[in-house]
């Protein structure tokens, strides 16, 4: 079978990799080249600690005991004194001010009815494993199965893999989706067109553009997040730490500004902190406000951060499902198209299992897990498409005109 993947993100990157491995022809396509969008400008994150009990749980669980297999092979595979995913089993620790104590204790207990590892930490414990704390953190939850990759190393190596398993990356863009008979049998981008058996939409957030060149719906939106990156220094944060309004933050789905904190050491010595959420379309305005609130309440956790140098800030664009689960699967109304798109901020840390699903769609491999959840055919992505923040309906990106990418 010979397969287009649309996008070489982290999500097409890995669905790629797992078609080749089981045997597919692929040809991946990205406008910006290997990582080059949402992949790129993100932290690497692969957590379980933030997954209330339901199916993307379960397939959070399944991706973290995916990643530390794949990313020991693809770690075995690099080129000598390169690294190739900088995978770190870190662990992490959420924190809780004050009266927010008694929830992230019911929340983690939810947690563990669904066999997710969390034990609590009471000041002197959390003080042991993050000596830098502010004195006001007196109750925390430890994850030992948190970990984190760095994005774009990531990306590459599970595309240098599959590109050593016969698949061929193409930099271009996809302006059009061939249809015959109500089948995609390709794409045409701007300097020809691939013929294929299957396309696999790994768009990101442009995933509902891209769905839409076929006749298709798929309400996947764009929501903006925002990072701090310090200069590098001496390592004073241990764990991947962040507070307890990070779950109500990820599972929000308000249009409107979020933020909440997310602090965590490099291997360059670096610290990224975070995250915000807010539904903007593609604007690249008003990045002052969300760097502001982050930045002051990452201060109020780790308080040596107010005498810290910043390195740099970068932005991008996560692609957000109303119902917040990833579509992964035939889309619903036309034959040979497959979605793997809407993971918003988790979707490095649930490529591997999302290829693993994406292959057994298209080829029948084994499933890791019931793939029904996931299935772009639910109604919640069948409604208005394309509607952005506003309500007026999504707005193509105008750096890159009528085409789509990851």
């Amino acid at each position: 079978m010979k397969v287009v993947v649309i996008g070489a993100g982290a999500i097409g990157a890995a669905c790629t990799l797992a078609l080749a491995e089981a045997g597919a022809e692929v040809v991946v396509i990205d406008r910006a080249g290997v990582a080059g969008e949402t992949s790129s400008r993100c932290e690497g994150n692969i957590l379980v600690s933030d997954k209330e009990p339901g199916p993307e749980a379960e397939l959070a669980i399944e991706a973290n005991r995916a990643w530390r297999t794949l990313a020991e092979r693809l770690d075995a595979e690099r080129v000598p004194g390169q690294p190739a995913t900088e995978f770190e089993a870190k662990g992490g620790i959420v924190v809780a001010f004050g009266a927010g104590a008694e929830a992230l204790r019911s929340f983690a207990l939810s947690q563990h009815a669904i066999g997710i590892r969390s034990d609590a930490l009471d000041a002197r414990a959390l003080r042991k494993a993050e000596p830098h704390l502010s004195p006001e953190i007196a109750f925390g939850m430890h994850y030992p199965d948190d970990a984190q990759v760095q994005p774009s190393l990531a990306t590459q190596a599970m595309l240098a893999r599959a590109v050593h398993l016969g698949a061929r990356l193409v930099v271009d863009e996809v302006v059009a989706g061939v249809v015959a008979a109500g089948r995609a049998t390709g794409v045409r981008t701007r300097t020809g067109a691939i013929e294929a058996d299957a396309v696999v939409n790994c768009a990101g957030p442009w995933s509902g553009e891209a769905a839409a060149l076929f006749g298709s719906i798929l309400d996947i939106r764009p929501r903006r997040g925002t990072i701090l990156v310090t200069a590098a220094m001496p390592q004073r944060v241990f764990h991947k730490v962040y507070d307890a309004d990070y779950v109500g933050a990820v599972g929000s789905g308000d249009a409107a500004l979020q933020t909440s904190t997310v602090v965590e050491s490099t291997p360059s010595g670096t610290v990224l902190i975070g995250s915000s959420r807010e539904r903007v379309g593609f604007s690249d305005r008003g990045l002052l406000a969300p760097l502001s609130e982050i930045a002051a309440k990452a201060q109020r956790v780790f308080p040596f951060l107010r005498d810290t140098m910043l390195l740099r800030t970068y932005h991008g664009f996560r692609p957000y499902a109303p119902d917040h689960l990833p579509a992964i699967g035939a889309d619903a109304t036309v034959a040979g198209l497959f979605h793997a798109a809407g993971h918003e901020g988790a979707g490095i840390g649930l490529a591997p299992t999302t290829g693993a699903l994406i292959a057994h769609a298209l080829l029948g491999a084994p499933a890791p897990l019931d793939p029904t959840p996931f299935l772009p055919a639910r109604a919640t992505l069948q409604g208005a498409h394309g509607r952005g923040a506003d309500g007026r309906g999504a707005q193509p990106d105008a750096r890159h005109g009528k085409g789509v990418a990851a």
